[in-house]
């Protein structure tokens, strides 16, 4: 019993749930809450739910990719049933819907694709060169915009809704490299498998080297302070120097890389916290 509990547990990845929260919640700071602290409240507890239903959804049909690439996850190990998961899943999701119906109309649009991009990761997009990594940064960069649609004022946060999506393609390639002996046992083909992985990575660096490009734009607009400059130069420093070590060991270039984006997301809220001091 305490093996199953501790598996739909992980299946969540309370990690990934939490920083996905913290993301809406950034968004919902930014565009300024005001007086919206229950709506931004709600939203980041809807984006933690949805990601815990998401990622149980991966699992069930990732368990074959998994047994070969991650065999001490719950299904592959036995802590949890397929059938386990779906109902984790099925449950994660029908809460995210019914708190998602209190939130603005464009909120609620915004939480229903989401949601169906989510289950139709796995099953349509993941193994399609390019786009299951182009969908799940949308999914990403989508959380700001839900933070700030949550509380009124969406188009605050649009530039750091394109930031963080391009960061979270690049770091999507780097993850797909690192799983190209179970992708390709699957009969997936990611980007890596279609393209090769060193073009592959090359795409991503690509996509990183923009959104560094882009990454002043909030200061010279005035969304944020100058010591969002200092922070984010410090997260684009890492997430590059991630990329560039992706070319020789993409499985600890990617845990790097994650850093890179939590720095990113402090960067956003100190920056404007600066601002209201």
């Amino acid at each position: 019993m305490y093996d199953t509990a501790r598996g739909v547990a992980e299946l969540a990845r309370p990690g990934n749930c939490v920083a996905a929260a913290v993301l809406t919640g950034t968004g919902a700071f930014v565009a300024g809450v005001g007086d919206a602290v229950v709506p931004a409240a709600i939203a980041g507890v809807v984006t933690a739910v949805a990601v815990a239903a998401g990622n149980a959804i991966n699992d069930y049909f990732d368990r074959a990719i998994d047994a070969v690439n991650r065999p001490d996850r719950p299904i592959p190990r036995g802590a949890v049933s397929a059938r386990g998961a779906l109902a984790a899943a099925a449950v994660w999701f029908l809460l995210a819907v019914a708190l998602a119906t209190r939130l603005p109309p464009l909120a609620i649009g915004i939480a229903a694709v989401n949601l169906v991009a989510l289950v139709t990761y796995t099953t349509f997009f993941k193994g399609t060169p390019g786009l299951g990594n182009a969908l799940v940064a949308y999914l990403v960069g989508s959380t700001f915009l839900f933070g700030g649609a949550a509380v009124g004022s969406p188009a605050a946060v649009a530039v750091l809704a394109l930031l963080a999506g391009l960061s979270t393609f690049t770091r999507e390639v780097i993850k797909d490299v690192e799983d190209v002996a179970g992708d390709r046992e699957e009969g997936l083909r990611t980007l890596p498998i279609a393209i090769g992985e060193e073009r592959a990575l090359w795409v991503g660096a690509v996509a990183l080297l923009v959104a560094v490009a882009a990454s002043p734009i909030p200061y010279l607009t005035g969304t944020f302070g100058g010591v969002y400059l200092l922070l984010v130069a410090v997260a684009d420093a890492v997430m590059l120097y991630a990329c560039s070590e992706s070319f020789g060991d993409p499985a600890t270039a990617q845990r790097r890389f994650k850093y890179g984006t939590f720095l990113a997301a402090a960067a956003f809220v100190v920056g404007r916290a600066a601002l209201l001091i």
